[in-house]
């Protein structure tokens, strides 16, 4: 916002997180004494976000992308180093028990969402009901979360339907093929990856497709993708709060049903990992250590940092007949709807670990579009946030 649409629009913008956070910024702009203080502040604070941002873009160096693909994640690929999954195929889960998922929700997001943050050492959850300033308030909000929880399962209020697939699949240079089947002869799809490329401390620079084994290695190996939603239903219990004029339990909804999503991705990633691919054996994790990721596995989403192109999703929805299975449903901007969405791709090696591509250049992004038969504009759209340099207007 700061960089790429204020200096582009004569009125006001103002970016807010998320719709909880709005409340707050409205009223300020409709307060005739704080308005003018409220937008000329955000401008200061937008201005010297831009100069850093650009004083950032000079201080970096970056390496081309054969010297990043020189120093890519070097793995000793091996039959007995890849779990071999119990389960193939695709695997539709509807109407999932929203009461099995209430014990993998992580508060400390809905308490962010609420502005409410404890101080040191009564930062997150449960420990914020004991924070001098927000701990009265945090123990209110909670405890009204959880009667509607109770009222969102005792009446069916919200539905949650999920799928995920585990498939056969190896890397080729930075994307990841997709086979038809076992056989490994067709290629069904492919997965197009980003690689690191801005100059860092690790000697490693990462791309997804590091944690798939190479199909020249001869070794089979297999990739995974999800999508889970909690948000049908929401609509209408966003209808019956309007016409109660209740935005505080409008809003609360929001708020739950974006957890009980994430809570589904959760527990569907732990199912996955012990029941269906069955690389994680022993007692379960703890949800506290399953929050923190103390397990084998990723499963980064695109558009988030390891993967910074929405239009991977594209080829999920495909692979996987999303729209038809469970009903979400991609926009135009490639959000997914019901916003209480979450997708995501697994990657089962014990190397795979999250990290952020970050900026990319244009020997990258012109090779990168090449490869999905994009344009170079039509690339340049979807990583603006990750360009190293300035796109053409």
């Amino acid at each position: 916002t700061a960089v790429k649409i204020a200096p582009k629009y004569s009125g006001f913008t103002c970016h807010v997180l998320d719709a909880s956070r709005a409340v707050g910024v409205v009223g300020a702009l409709l307060d005739e004494e704080q308005k003018d203080d409220f937008m000329e502040d955000t401008r200061e604070l937008y201005e010297e976000m831009r100069e850093e941002h650009y004083a950032s873009l000079e201080e970096v160096k970056y390496k081309s992308l054969d010297q990043a693909r020189q120093a890519a994640l070097k793995i000793n690929w091996t039959p007995q180093y890849v779990a071999e999954p119990k389960f193939i195929g695709v695997k539709v889960l509807r109407d999932y028990s929203l009461e099995s998922l209430v014990p993998y929700i992580d508060w400390n997001p809905f308490f962010a969402s609420w502005q409410l943050r404890g101080k040191y050492p009564n930062r997150g959850y449960p420990k914020i009901f004991q924070d001098e300033s927000v701990g009265a308030e945090a123990q209110r909000v909670f405890e009204d979360a959880q009667a509607m929880i109770k009222d969102i399962i005792d009446n069916n209020k919200l539905q949650a339907h999920g799928m995920f697939a585990v498939l056969p699949a190896n890397s080729a240079g930075d994307d990841i093929e997709v086979y038809e089947s076992e056989d490994r002869v067709e290629v069904k799809a492919k997965l197009y990856t980003l690689r690191q490329q801005a100059d860092q401390d690790e000697e490693t620079y990462l791309a997804m497709s590091d944690f798939i084994a190479p199909r020249s290695s001869g070794v089979k190996d297999y990739v995974g993708m999800f999508v889970v939603t909690a948000g049908f239903g929401l609509d209408q219990m966003e209808k019956e709060f309007a016409n109660e004029q209740d935005d505080y339990k409008s809003i609360m909804a929001k708020a739950l049903a974006d957890r009980f999503a994430e809570a589904f991705a959760e527990k569907l990633h732990e199912e996955v990992r012990r029941n269906y691919w069955g690389y994680e054996e022993g007692n379960s994790a703890d949800v506290s250590d399953l929050l923190r990721i103390k397990y084998q596995g990723i499963r980064p989403a695109p558009g988030y940092p390891s993967q910074p192109d929405h239009t991977e999703k594209r080829t999920m929805w495909s692979l996987m007949n999303v729209e038809s299975e469970i009903g979400v449903e991609l926009t135009e901007s490639l959000a997914m709807l019901p916003a209480a969405s979450v997708s995501g791709l697994y990657f089962a090696n014990p190397d795979s670990r999250y990290f952020a591509v970050g900026k990319v250049c244009k020997d990258q992004v012109e090779e990168y579009a090449q490869r999905k038969g994009f344009s170079v504009a039509e690339a340049e759209k979807w990583l603006a946030a990750n360009l190293a340099y300035d796109r053409p207007e």
